[in-house]
């Protein structure tokens, strides 16, 4: 009987000697394996290293020509500065100060971009919480209206749009842009936030709600605090496509006090050859998004994440 058990058992594992702990180490990788693994490892990074030089080649370009002279930028490249520091003049940012347009232009973009983010995120973040966890009639049907507004492409509604405007006497101002860039903001805003404000834990808003905490109060302590990410996220796109924006500003915005976009378009069309104006122009209107870009980095990422990973 001992035999045949065996036989049908299998050989009996060999014992382990004394001392030696039990054999759990994976077999070793071959050397050519390893090789290609560090190999195509390092092939990535280099990848990437080339693809970032080439992105900021233009930026870089940029930068190197609004700290140079109109001559020389018509004379030689951008990169003659590194073998010709003596090129770089802060003369031009001068000249942009001293001009009236463009630092008009200035205040006129952030007066019409902080506007749109904060409406954009406050109603936006109301709405996403009322689609997310208040029970109303329709509020499927609703948010589903809401996306669909999604696919409708601005270029339909200029037309229209102009013509409300107009009756309403607000057409070429700035509260006129701000509604405009607020109401096509928002169908994102609210597909957004509901979607993130759906993943918090019903347990959590309910035992909120047993301790005496009204929509209100679960709302600014709850739900805000836990939505900072996704928040912070929508904040940067809102910013970045108000900021760059020149379609909606060329045709709403005030003629006679225009955004960045549109006064750095008129100095070309105007005077065309005025590059020691129009580089630090354009480098100051995307130094700033930047700016903010950064500063809400570690948010953003973490909202564009949020959901990647359960």
């Amino acid at each position: 009987m001992s035999t045949v058990s065996a036989a049908e058992h299998g050989p009996e594992p060999t014992p382990v000697p004394p001392g030696h702990p039990p054999s759990s180490v994976r077999p070793k990788r071959p050397l050519a394996s390893r090789l290609s693994a560090v190999t195509g490892h390092w092939a990535v990074r280099a990848g990437l290293v080339v693809v970032a030089l080439l992105w900021l080649t233009p930026t870089a370009g940029l930068l190197s020509s609004s700290f140079r002279d109109s001559a020389d930028i018509g004379s030689t490249g951008w990169w003659k500065v590194f073998t010709d520091p003596g090129q770089l003049t802060f003369g031009n940012y001068d000249a942009l100060l001293a001009n009236d347009q463009i630092t008009g232009s200035l205040f006129t973009t952030v007066l019409i971009t902080v506007p749109s983010t904060a409406l954009v995120v406050i109603i936006g973040a109301l709405a996403g919480y009322a689609f997310a966890w208040l029970d109303f009639p329709g509020r499927d049907w609703w948010f589903l209206l809401v996306v669909s507004l999604l696919v409708v492409p601005v270029q339909i509604a200029l037309v229209p749009i102009a013509k409300l405007f107009n009756t309403l006497g607000i057409f070429e101002t700035t509260p006129g842009v701000i509604i405009f860039h607020t109401a096509f903001g928002l169908p994102f805003a609210v597909f957004l936030l509901r979607n993130f404000f759906a993943e918090i834990p019903r347990e959590l808003l309910e035992a909120a709600r047993l301790d005496g905490a009204g929509e209100v109060r679960l709302f600014t302590r709850v739900v805000l605090p836990l939505g900072g990410p996704a928040i912070a996220s929508l904040g940067i796109f809102q910013f970045l496509w108000v900021w760059n924006d020149m379609l909606v500003a060329l045709i709403f915005a005030d003629g006679g006090n225009p955004p960045i976009t549109v006064a750095l378009q008129q100095q070309v069309r105007q005077f065309g050859n005025n590059i020691d104006v129009l580089a630090p122009g354009a480098f100051v209107s995307m130094l700033i998004p930047l700016a903010v870009f950064f500063a809400f980095q570690r948010q953003f990422v973490s909202g564009v994440m949020a959901g990647a990973v359960k």
